[in-house]
């Protein structure tokens, strides 16, 4: 139970989350060209790191500012808890590959974690002008506007989709993926697959897609939209079907109605 107390501060952090994800996705969005292209690994990762640090020094300062007793979580490609207390979860540029491609498919986000759980995210996309929050308990946004998810409960009516959590996955972790998307070719849709994992939780917390899964975890790339998707009304499980934590070794989120179904489908690719 969140007190009015703390209801109200948070309101406040929430706004300047806003802020600060709209300020780091003006440094990306002048950056961005669709002429981009980059011709080899060197080019590609030094690339990589120029966003990144353009677009941190807008958003850390600022969420710093918003909340300055949050710790910071400085590796993007973290998994697993953090801990007790507030942690500033963020990406300053998911789908950075995408950005330097010239594509879309790119985005700012920040969560404020209390004891391993997301209660604030902001997201935005700078390509549309777009931006989602969402504080727990208190429902999920898109430009102010409430959002919520599909409400199919037909899996074979569903799009779904799917991606890597970062590159260089385990083997095992690999192999899982493969069978997992070719178990939901024979059962929904339309299957997808791409990155990054936020820009695949959107749709969902919207309604325009019905269900996202991953194998593995980095907790820049699920914590805002597991927020997202429970507080538009949706579900964020493990493969088994237990509430999603940072614990947990497989991402869903979906909706209520699909949830039995998509477990089965991955259940039987394990």
């Amino acid at each position: 139970m969140i007190d009015n107390d703390q209801a109200d501060e948070d309101r406040q952090i929430l706004a300047h989350m806003i802020d600060a994800v709209e300020g780091a996705g003006a440094v990306l969005l002048a950056r961005f060209s669709r002429d981009s292209r980059v011709a080899d690994r060197e080019t590609l990762l030094a690339a990589i790191d120029a966003n990144d640090e353009a677009a941190t020094s807008v958003l850390r300062p600022a969420l710093e500012r918003a909340r300055p007793s949050a710790r910071w979580d400085d590796d993007e490609e973290g998994a697993g808890p953090l801990g007790v207390g507030e942690w500033w979860v963020t990406d300053a540029a998911e789908g950075n590959v995408n950005h330097i491609h010239g594509s879309a498919g790119w985005a700012v986000t920040a969560t404020l974690m209390r004891d391993d759980v997301p209660v604030l995210t902001a997201v935005h996309v700078p390509l549309t002008g777009e931006t989602y929050s969402a504080a727990q308990g208190r429902g999920a946004f898109l430009d102010a506007r409430p959002i919520a998810v599909s409400v199919k409960s037909d899996l074979s009516a569903a799009l779904v989709a799917t991606g890597q959590a970062k590159p260089g996955e385990a083997e095992e972790v690999r192999r899982m993926l493969a069978r997992s998307i070719d178990a939901m070719l024979d059962r929904a849709l339309l299957v997808a697959s791409a990155v990054p994992a936020t820009l695949q939780l959107l749709p969902v917390a919207t309604g325009h897609t019905d269900a996202f899964w991953q194998f593995g975890q980095v907790r820049s790339g699920l914590v805002a939209g597991a927020l997202l998707v429970r507080e538009a009304g949706g579900v964020t499980l493990d493969a088994h079907g237990a509430p999603w934590t940072l614990r947990s070794d497989a991402f869903i989120a979906t909706t209520p109605g699909l949830a039995p179904a998509v477990i089965a489908a991955l259940s039987s690719a394990a």
